[in-house]
């Protein structure tokens, strides 16, 4: 799976920077093209020449050649590459990374990266374990990027504990599965919703809720990298996406996320309804502003809005499979199951308010998967990019 990939090896200054030498080899032995971009401290433990001698390509470590002064471009270097993996990765080059200090051209070329990113910690179990570094770990989890979780065993301190930088033949496997799974929706088309709806009242108000659309298009985001062709309908959200096989359909009310989507479902594998969709509208909208009254406070008579989900869920076709979610504060798993029956949905993921850490604007949730088969799977609180590939991964299973 890595014969022709561009992949960028990063090295930090840390003393398994020996280890890089196999990783390095072991990656030109699968067929990877690789640039070997290093840290002014991992020359300290590995030299330029030996990284040139195997990847057969100068090696980067400043921002231009002294003596000729060339500049090394690392936006060239972020769109040239498939992969980025950055081992090892020293405690303070992960507060960097987590924190954009771009004072290297490691941290730089990582800042411009466009290809996913590999991060391979390798460090003391005290620094490990330190919550400094915890949170610039879980913060990288969050800007999407893959942790390759150090192992535990005597370290350079001959210490025992956790903090080992992963084997180089473990890394290059992860890799391998990584390039693997971008192929296991090639060929499928996804329908994705996401983000609130706006029921407008006037010009200046409107009946909506309070989501992010984080989770929507961190599930859109995950089944694209795994090839998949994806329509993500998006209410109104201040984040975006970049990834080129996404095409955004931008809406504001149900109704429009609605004729949308019964137009597009037909002609789709999955259908996975992330949205927050309003379930009342005004039944009038007056196009000026309401004013305030001293004595008379206007009534607004609502609507029911569209079922979405349960549309698509009368028209869903035997090869097609129909994602609900169930956002709840109360007698969650009966009103999720209700749900998925009622709405004739494959699979309904539930979040409660009740979970901290879970439900609308953070970066993390909390969701139990219910299969209309009966099955059941809890998941522990997650960033919402790990959470989009527990439930892309259930997709694929089912």
């Amino acid at each position: 799976m890595l014969k022709g990939k561009h992949i960028i090896l990063g090295i930090s200054g840390g003393i398994a920077a020996y280890k890089s030498v196999t990783l390095l080899r072991l990656l030109i032995k699968a067929g990877a093209e690789v640039q070997v971009v290093i840290t002014p401290s991992g020359k300290e433990f590995i030299t330029p020449v030996t990284l040139s001698a195997l990847s057969g390509k100068p090696v980067v470590n400043e921002f231009f050649t002294a003596n000729t002064g060339e500049w090394h471009s690392h936006v060239d270097l972020g769109l040239w590459a498939d992969a980025m993996v950055i081992a090892p990765a020293t405690a303070s080059s992960i507060a960097k990374m987590a924190n954009g200090v771009a004072d290297n051209m490691l941290i730089t070329t990582y800042l411009s990266a466009k290809a996913p990113v590999f991060i391979a910690p390798a460090m003391d179990l005290d620094m490990m374990a330190h919550p400094s570094t915890k949170r610039n770990i879980e913060l990288l989890k969050s800007y999407g990027n893959y942790i390759i979780e150090p192992a535990e065993g005597e370290l350079a301190s001959h210490l025992v504990g956790k903090g080992r930088m992963e084997e180089p033949e473990e890394i290059v496997k992860y890799l391998s599965r990584f390039f693997a799974s971008q192929q296991e929706l090639k060929g499928k088309h996804v329908l994705v919703t996401a983000g609130p709806t706006y029921e407008k009242i006037d010009p200046v108000r409107f009946i909506g809720n309070y989501s992010s659309g984080k989770m929507g298009y961190a599930i859109a985001e995950e089944a694209a990298r795994r090839g998949a062709n994806v329509t993500l309908v998006s209410g109104p959200v201040s984040i975006s996406t970049s990834i080129p096989n996404i095409n955004v359909i931008k809406v504001e009310s149900a109704q429009e996320m609605h004729d949308h989507c019964v137009n597009i479902f037909p002609n789709c594998d999955y259908g996975i309804m992330c949205a927050a969709v309003a379930d009342y509208a005004p039944v009038e909208y007056c196009d000026k502003k309401i004013k305030r009254e001293k004595d008379e406070i206007p009534m607004i008579k609502l609507v029911k809005n569209p079922d979405i989900a349960a549309k698509l869920g009368s028209i869903k076709q035997p090869h097609q499979t129909l994602v609900g979610f169930a956002l709840e504060t109360n007698n969650e798993e009966y009103n999720a199951l209700d749900k998925l029956h009622r709405k004739n949905l494959d699979m309904i993921i539930l979040n409660s308010l009740q979970d901290s850490g879970a439900g609308f604007g953070t970066d993390t949730n909390k969701i139990t998967t219910y299969f209309s088969n009966g099955a059941k799977i809890e998941y522990p609180l997650k960033t919402k990019a790990e959470v989009a590939k527990d439930i892309i991964d259930s997709i694929i299973k089912k």
